[in-house]
């Protein structure tokens, strides 16, 4: 009798085992991972404003219009060429967040530098210096354009600053700008500005970029068109 019992007791088991096995097997995966993963992954960026219509020109000699954010999660600096303080540090860290960013899930998220040196920063001379930090063209874009326009963008929805304050020792232009990042996403909302000095802000915004990355869709080409 013990051994009947005992034998006809197994398969019970072994079917409650497989149910278990099943059950982590689909469930897991399928629900409770991804939960985890949103809850770890979701960030509640603010929205700092929309940057309105503009149109500019590129680096390429290109128009340069907001039509190219669209639909692009996107990373904008503000430097200019002359600029022997803050700039190439800037630029410097633009080029790196550019390399960190080249895998196949970053490729939605592009760059941006605008000139607040308009008048000299035309577009050959920012192609060159855009050569210099091995930016890559269908990655990052300098923009310049005429003073106003140019001012208008900074000092309006950037919340930067954009003024001539005289000449520095080198003989360089003693331009006050922003040294800060700010993060756009496919929708134009200005969703976070970073400071260039703090390395662990800029590992954040990459990671806030690559949340925007997987919750936008980009439907226009970068540059426009």
């Amino acid at each position: 009798m013990r051994d009947a019992a005992t034998s006809s007791g197994i398969p019970g088991k072994k079917l409650l085992f497989g149910l278990l096995v099943v059950f982590v097997a689909v469930v897991v995966p399928t629900i409770i991972l991804p939960t985890f993963a949103c809850r770890q992954n979701a960030y509640d960026l603010p929205d700092l404003g929309t940057v309105p219509a503009f149109s500019l020109v590129d680096d390429q000699g290109e128009v340069f219009t907001e039509a190219a954010l669209r639909g692009h999660p996107t990373i904008v600096d503000f430097v200019f060429t002359r600029c022997d303080t803050i700039c190439p540090v800037i630029s410097a860290r633009m080029a790196r967040m550019q390399e960190k960013l080249s895998d196949r899930r970053a490729e939605s998220i592009k760059l941006v530098s605008i000139s607040v040196d308009p008048l000299h920063d035309t577009p050959p001379v920012l192609a060159a210096y855009a050569q210099k930090f091995q930016a890559h063209p269908d990655k990052w874009r300098f923009l310049t354009g005429p003073v106003d326009s140019v001012k208008r963008l900074v000092e309006g929805p950037f919340m930067g600053l954009m003024k001539l304050e005289g000449v520095t020792v080198s003989g360089a232009p003693a331009i006050s700008h922003s040294g800060y990042f700010m993060l756009v996403d496919g929708d134009l909302k200005i969703r976070g500005v970073y400071d260039s000095s703090e390395l662990p802000k800029l590992e954040e915004m990459m990671r806030h970029a690559r949340y925007l990355a997987r919750t936008s869709s980009p439907t226009y080409k970068f540059g426009g068109g």
